[in-house]
């Protein structure tokens, strides 16, 4: 039958508009996947270096790490909503509001990265109580300080880093994100292990490395927003509103309490597995510092989406909402199966690298293989969460991931770790559980509001 030239054009199904969407978020999504891999190296950089100087050492980065991961988290929740109300304003074509939305969320950064790391000091004074290994309490303490200092830095970087991802200048927080891991090597193996007759700080070295790196790469960051030409448009006299702040607190803060969510069950986890003594702890840190770089993906996925979302909306374009979303979960899913391959394949080479303790490097390798297995589930939920917070549709998620987490995932952890007996292991099969629900629970949610 011939073509009937007069006829409109077909209008392009969802997954066609899908398919469209899939190279703009790897183009926003990859440089920012990268920046955030920069930051978890510091972390393997971290645990290589340490890993020399003992079990109760490594121990002690595994406790640390496990906390510092709830702050973290609660962080990058807050200030993310500043990332998001940028990317509106740049969507709409208003440079005043995008630059007051910076400002404000600078403000909101300081602010909550110097009550995290206050109440990370504080929380020091908890371990005892906790079932944490004697000998690991022994050795933690300077390290745990100089961690603690490094939230202020994270904080009001990641708020600046907000401002390069929205005005689609990623590569930029790449480059700075890098530094801090240039700065970052050097510097422990320096502060760490010494020079010539200086025996070096050994733990204590680690945490001032890690601080000194994410400063200079705050600086940096600021110095190229204050003095580039490029970014002429977004240091403008705008003043810092009151009603900006409180809308970022306001939304920043039930994102905060959904990632502190997360990242507090994923940390009570961590923390679980010290009743079976230093060496959990220790394969532990081997398994999540290794996976945690894997997972930047989904976690830069989830960045992306929600920018592309709040251009979409700042832009007036809601159709796009649901394709955005369409080609995120199928990016995710596709990396997170590499990704399962790859610790079922590679986790026990990897272990033993890391380790030359042989029950260290026997129970890091099986928890690989249960890391393994929720890869796919991790990564959807990241990229709904992503999606959700673009629409500023924090609550209901936040509800979601407590209850999941905590009234789900924790206590069948403890049951399959305690009671069915199978020990380490059983931390993370009941973690996964909770995962899985989450996942599902949040890519209703996200169809729901864009049906």
């Amino acid at each position: 039958m011939p073509e009937d030239r007069h006829m409109p054009p077909t209008a392009p199904s969802a997954l066609e508009r899908a398919f469209r969407e899939v190279w703009q978020l790897i183009t926003l999504g990859f440089p920012i996947t990268i920046s955030l891999a920069a930051a978890t190296l510091i972390e393997v950089v971290d645990t290589i270096m340490i890993a020399p100087l003992g079990t109760e050492a490594l121990a002690a980065a595994s406790i640390t790490g496990s906390v510092i991961l709830v702050f973290f988290s609660a962080l990058y929740g807050l200030v993310s909503v500043g990332g998001v109300l940028v990317a509106k304003a740049f969507g709409a074509g208003d440079r005043p509001a995008a630059v007051s939305a910076l400002r404000a969320a600078l403000v909101v950064a300081v602010a909550g990265g110097t009550l995290g790391a206050v109440l990370m000091l504080a929380a020091r004074l908890l371990l005892p109580y906790i079932g944490q290994p004697a000998e690991v309490l022994e050795v933690i303490t300077p390290y745990w300080i100089t961690m603690s200092l490094l939230l202020i830095p994270f904080a009001a970087f990641y708020a600046m880093k907000g401002l390069y991802d929205a005005t689609d200048r990623a590569w930029l927080g790449v480059g700075f994100a890098f530094l801090a891991v240039l700065v970052n090597i050097p510097a422990n193996w320096l502060l760490i292990h010494g020079v010539g007759s200086w025996q070096g700080l050994g733990l204590l070295g680690a945490g001032l490395a890690s601080l000194l790196a994410e400063s200079i790469s705050l600086l940096l960051a600021i110095l190229y927003w204050r003095l580039a030409p490029s970014m002429a448009d977004y240091r403008t006299s705008a003043q810092v509103k009151l009603r900006d702040i409180l809308l970022q607190i306001k939304e920043g803060g039930a994102l905060a309490l959904g990632y502190a969510g997360e990242g507090g069950a994923f940390a009570v986890a961590g923390l679980m597995l010290g009743w079976f003594g230093a060496q959990a702890l220790a394969a532990n840190q081997i398994v999540s510092s290794v996976s945690s770089v894997l997972y930047m993906l989904p976690l830069g996925m989830s960045t992306a989406v929600s920018i592309r979302v709040s251009q979409a909306i700042g832009g007036e374009s809601q159709h796009r909402l649901r394709p955005i979303g369409f080609a995120a979960f199928g990016i995710v899913a596709f990396w997170m199966a590499l990704v399962m391959a790859l610790l079922l394949t590679f986790g026990g080479d990897i272990a033993t690298a890391l380790s030359e303790n042989v029950e260290v490097a026997a129970l890091a390798t099986s928890m690989f293989i249960i890391f393994a297995t929720m890869q796919i589930a991790d990564g959807v939920q990241a990229a709904a969460l992503g999606a959700l917070r673009g629409m500023l549709d924090n609550r209901w998620p936040v509800l979601v991931t407590l209850v999941c987490y905590w009234v789900l995932a924790l206590p069948f952890a403890w049951v399959i770790a305690g009671p069915l007996g199978f020990g380490p292991n059983g931390i993370w099969v009941g973690y996964a559980a909770g995962l899985a629900l989450a996942a599902i629970l949040l890519v209703r949610r996200f169809l729901q509001r864009t049906a």
